[in-house]
């Protein structure tokens, strides 16, 4: 081991070797040019924290890919990563955990901290916090009570013992209480870990490829998207990731939201009319639907759901989920200065491969390689609270919800991540 100079602490050194050792093997595994480490020098080690394991879950398509690998470019790209054990909460009759540990030779733990190698300090590289999916009750708002602040709260337990910290990719939302979600992001940079989280959307294929540069000078955005599975915030969480991951790139920057409402049914086509949403943006987010369906919108829509987001800066925003319209997620935008919107699909390949997760799993080994999140957790944490204030405006009626939590400013990337070109295998 290189000698520690005085003006380094041990925990800084042993972050940065951490993060060097990551760097080194991810750069050599995309670029072969790139001399590899000596056989003597150990793959990063990951560890999984799940809910549920089992096919179709979260954790089935996340953690799985670090395992099995996927594609990436039309190739087989294999992750520069091991998974060496992983934690589940539940164990359903289709629980595929002990079957996938065995074969794979991953450690199968009964706690958080056996995962991450408490009984040997802390002994990985970098954790997943995969909490989506399972059987957990719901609130009287109709959330689901996700326990991914109080799984987040053990590791970080196990980083205090330890006196050092890796990083952590939370999936989806960070909480389903924002308060929750901005005490995650308080501890991270508190403790001065790199702390990731969201979902596909923002880095899936887009139909066109379209990246408004940052600083793109937008004044409206309509999100469409026709989801009737589970609970409403499921669906509606994703729905804000893709307009919050568009408007994000504006003049200005990210200067946080003023107001969320949750309007249902008539209301919907009501604040339509009075110019609330636009129709236009609209009907240029639908074009870019493959599914969308034939005839009159307000004829075949007989239950619309709408969240309207006005922000600090008087940009104005809203998703609208159109079941008998369109199974798609798109958004149309309007840009100062332009005629026509822009307008663009993300694009969601199917189960059971569901190739969305290709983008994101590329995108969690970045964050992994440089400790650095590709874009910023503020962003998780406005799009959590967005949800969170929203199911709480649909609770009381459609009241207008203003919250001083909603003020969440941040810059954007200059690139967002989303995956160009093919989503097939090569040849």
């Amino acid at each position: 081991m290189p000698e520690i100079p005085q003006s380094v602490s041990r925990r800084q050194f042993l972050g940065a070797s951490s993060a060097a050792l990551v760097s080194g093997t991810l750069l050599a595994a995309e670029n072969p040019s790139v001399v590899k480490p000596a056989s003597t020098v150990r793959r990063p080690r990951v560890a999984a924290i799940n809910s549920i394991y089992r096919l179709r879950s979260h954790a089935y398509h996340i953690a799985g890919r670090f395992i099995h690998g996927y594609t990436r470019n039309g190739f087989h790209h294999q992750p520069p990563f091991d998974l060496v054990r992983m934690w589940n909460h539940q164990q359903p009759e289709n629980d595929l955990g002990p079957s996938v540990c065995k074969t794979h030779q991953i450690e199968l733990t009964k706690t958080i901290p056996e995962a991450l190698g408490a009984n040997n300090g802390l002994d990985v590289d970098a954790v997943l916090l995969i909490i989506e999916h399972g059987d957990y009750p719901t609130n009287d708002r109709g959330q689901i009570l996700y326990p991914r602040y109080e799984f987040f709260e053990q590791i970080v337990d196990v980083f205090k013992q330890a006196g050092r910290s890796v990083p952590v990719f939370v999936d989806k939302h960070l909480s389903y209480d924002h308060r929750l979600a901005a005490k995650m992001v308080d501890t991270a940079r508190q403790m001065k870990f790199g702390l990731m989280a969201g979902s596909s959307l923002p880095v899936t294929w887009r139909r066109p490829e379209i990246e408004p540069p940052v600083g793109t000078r937008f004044e409206e955005a309509v999100v469409c998207f026709g989801f009737d599975r589970g609970t409403v915030e499921i669906y509606l969480f994703h729905a804000l990731e893709v307009l919050q991951c568009m408007l994000e790139r504006r003049h200005g920057g990210e200067t946080g939201v003023k107001s969320v409402q949750f309007l249902q049914g008539e209301a919907v086509w009501k604040a339509g009319d009075q110019g609330r949403w636009s129709e236009r943006l609209l009907d240029a987010a639908l074009s870019r639907c493959a599914s969308r369906n034939t005839g009159p919108l307000r004829e075949n829509v007989l239950q619309p759901q709408a969240v309207l987001v006005e922000y600090q800066d008087g940009t104005r925003g809203a998703v609208l989920n159109l079941i008998e319209q369109t199974s798609e997620f798109a958004i149309g935008a309007r840009v100062a200065d332009r005629t026509e919107p822009v307008s663009s699909c993300f694009y969601l390949p199917a189960p059971p491969g569901a190739r969305f997760f290709d983008p994101l799993t590329y995108n969690i080994e970045k964050f992994f390689a440089s400790g650095r999140s590709p874009y910023p957790v503020e962003r998780t944490l406005l799009t959590s609270t967005m949800t969170d204030l929203a199911m709480q405006s649909l609770h009381e009626g459609g009241k207008i919800i203003s919250n001083p939590a909603l003020g969440v400013k941040y810059s954007a990337p200059a690139d967002s991540g989303f995956f160009r070109g093919p989503y097939v295998d090569a040849g």
